[in-house]
C-alpha cells in the first residue's frame, strides 16, 4: 500500500514538473534599484533581460536617487545601482559599496520646464516665472532628487533662485513633479524631457535648459558590492549598453552616454 501511496505521488510530480507547474531549478531573481526617471525604459528592459534568461525575475526599485543611495548605505539586498546623477553613485563607491570595475555611464538626459497643457497661464521660458501670477512651482527635492539639483543649477544659472525660492513646491521625485503639473495642482514644474514624453498629451514643454546652465545629466550604472548574483547582474549592466538596451532607451528619449 505505502509503495503505491509513494509511485501514486511521484507520478503526479512528474505530470506536474511537465505541465511547468513544478520548476526542479528555483528562479533567479535580481533587484534593480533605479532613478525613477528610468521606470519606463527599464521595465520594458527588464521584460527582455527575463525573456532572454529563462528562470530569471528582475525586481524593480524606483525612487529619488538619493534616497535608493541611502537604502544601499543601510544594508538593502540591491544587486544594480542605476542613478541619475553622479553624485549618489560617488557617495556610495568612496564608502566600498559598489564594484567599481562594473561602473559605466550609459544614458544622457535633457532637463526641461514643462506646464499643464490645459493651463492659460503665458510661460515661454525660465524667467517668466517671477511672474506674479506664477503661484506654484515644482522641482524634485535638491537634497535628494537629482532632478531637483539640475532644476536649482538652471534656476541659479539665469539668476532666478532667490526670486522663485517662495514659490517652489519640493517633491519626493521627478514623477511626482510631472504629476503635480499633469493635474494643473502647479503652474510650473522642472523635469527630464523622457518625464514630459510619458504625459505628453497632458503637459507641455515650454523651455529646454541650455546645456551649460547645469551639470550634464548623466546616469551611472555599477553592481553593488556583496550582490547574490553578480552573473545576473553583470549581464544586466550589459544589456544597457547593448544595441537591444540602448534601442529601449532611445525609445524613451534618453541619449546613448558612451
Amino acid at each position: 500500500m505505502l509503495k503505491k501511496t509513494l509511485l501514486l505521488v511521484v507520478g503526479c510530480l512528474m505530470a506536474l514538473a511537465a505541465a511547468g507547474i513544478v520548476n526542479a531549478q528555483p528562479s533567479k531573481e535580481i533587484t534593480v534599484s533605479a532613478a525613477i526617471s528610468l521606470k519606463n525604459a527599464f521595465e520594458e528592459i527588464g521584460n527582455l533581460f527575463e525573456s532572454q534568461n529563462m528562470g530569471t525575475k528582475v525586481v524593480f526599485n524606483f525612487g529619488a536617487s538619493g534616497d535608493l543611495a541611502r537604502q544601499i548605505e543601510g544594508g538593502a539586498p540591491v544587486d544594480v545601482f542605476a542613478s541619475a546623477a553622479q553624485k549618489d553613485m560617488d557617495q556610495i563607491n568612496t564608502k566600498g559599496l559598489i564594484a567599481d570595475s562594473t561602473r559605466l555611464n550609459f544614458a544622457k538626459n535633457t532637463v526641461v520646464l514643462i506646464q499643464s497643457a490645459v493651463s492659460k497661464l503665458e510661460i515661454k521660458g525660465f524667467e517668466d516665472l517671477l511672474k506674479p501670477e506664477i503661484k506654484m512651482v515644482s522641482i524634485g527635492n535638491p537634497q535628494t532628487v537629482p532632478a531637483g539639483k539640475y532644476a536649482q543649477e538652471v534656476l541659479t544659472h539665469f539668476n532666478l533662485w532667490d526670486g522663485v525660492s517662495n514659490k517652489l513646491v519640493l517633491a519626493e521625485n521627478v514623477r511626482q513633479v510631472l504629476d503635480y503639473v499633469t493635474k494643473n495642482e502647479v503652474d510650473a514644474g522642472v523635469v527630464y524631457a523622457t518625464d514630459a514624453a510619458v504625459q505628453a498629451n497632458k503637459i507641455k514643454i515650454v523651455a529646454t535648459a541650455p546645456s551649460g546652465s547645469h551639470k550634464p545629466v548623466v546616469y551611472p550604472v555599477a553592481m553593488v558590492k556583496g550582490s547574490k548574483n553578480e552573473v545576473l547582474a553583470k549581464a544586466f549592466i550589459t544589456m544597457l549598453k547593448s544595441d537591444d538596451g540602448m534601442n529601449i532607451l532611445k525609445k524613451y528619449g534618453f541619449e546613448s552616454a558612451q
